[in-house]
């Protein structure tokens, strides 16, 4: 049984369609990316299955509960299994590393300060900062403020978690570093993971499955090889970053011509 099980999603901004009927599974102990063209609703989609937006139509189960039946209170405890990795790092600028670390100890566990201590310590070490622990967040560069972050989302040992565009901004040692770190993270911590990114070189060295969204539907499923040797033209352009196919180069509306021609009438 996957993690997650996503039916016939549907979700609307005013009358603009992001989802039309997507079908996905996210299995467990995984590496699933999510993947498409900008403003495809990648993002939005962490967002439904996190509960923080509603669908319109559609299930999203994450360990076989109904996100969007869940209670506050129910809520409220499941989003505590999920991890989540922002694409800014996210970290709260006033508190030193170690102490951002420790946030989600200190609010959702009573703990002593020594066990914390222990804890943070450890998941520092596992991505290399631990001597690191007293900076502040502005003395990082982005990579370590990354890497910070990954430390934050798995301290509370969940079940999954969520990366919105890791590798964005990242050099190419950072985004190596990362690259390893979520592979590494995911096997030792048995963690089903989800990858939202554009980077495809990097995504899918460490993918198990990818999904391709575009004009609100999964347009093709499958490993990093399965889509490498697709014959679709949508799968072929976006795997070759082709600038034009069956997504135009051109936002859609009047064609060029008649927009000239009309350029007396009206803006």
């Amino acid at each position: 049984m996957p993690l997650i099980e996503i039916r016939d999603l549907h979700f609307y901004r005013g009358d603009r369609a992001i989802f039309r009927g997507v079908d996905l599974d996210i299995h467990r102990g995984k590496i699933t990316a999510i993947m498409g063209p900008s403003g495809t609703g990648k993002t939005t989609l962490l967002r439904l299955i996190g509960g923080q937006l509603a669908p319109d139509k559609g299930t999203i189960k994450v360990d076989g509960q109904d996100v969007h039946k869940l209670s506050h209170s129910e809520l409220y405890e499941i989003r505590k299994r999920m991890g989540m990795l922002f694409q800014s790092g996210a970290l709260l600028t006033d508190i030193s590393v170690f102490d951002n670390v420790a946030f989600p100890l200190r609010e959702h566990t009573v703990l002593p300060e020594s066990m914390i201590r222990d804890l943070v310590l450890m998941k520092l070490q596992a991505v290399g900062l631990r001597n690191a622990k007293d900076l502040m967040p502005s003395e990082l560069s982005g990579g370590m403020a990354r890497r910070v972050a990954l430390a934050r989302a798995v301290t509370l040992d969940p079940m999954m978690i969520m990366y919105d565009e890791p590798f964005t901004g990242q050099d190419p040692i950072s985004m190596g570093t990362l690259v390893t770190l979520i592979k590494r993270i995911n096997q030792s911590m048995g963690l089903t993971s989800i990858v939202v990114s554009h980077d495809l070189e990097e995504t899918s060295a460490i993918a198990d499955d990818i999904y391709l969204l575009s004009d609100g539907r999964v347009i093709e499923q499958g490993t990093p090889d399965a889509l490498r040797s697709s014959t679709s033209e949508w799968v072929k352009q976006f795997m070759e970053g082709l600038p034009d196919g069956p997504v135009s180069f051109h936002y859609p509306g009047v064609d060029f011509g008649d927009d000239l021609m009309n350029a007396g009438s009206k803006r």
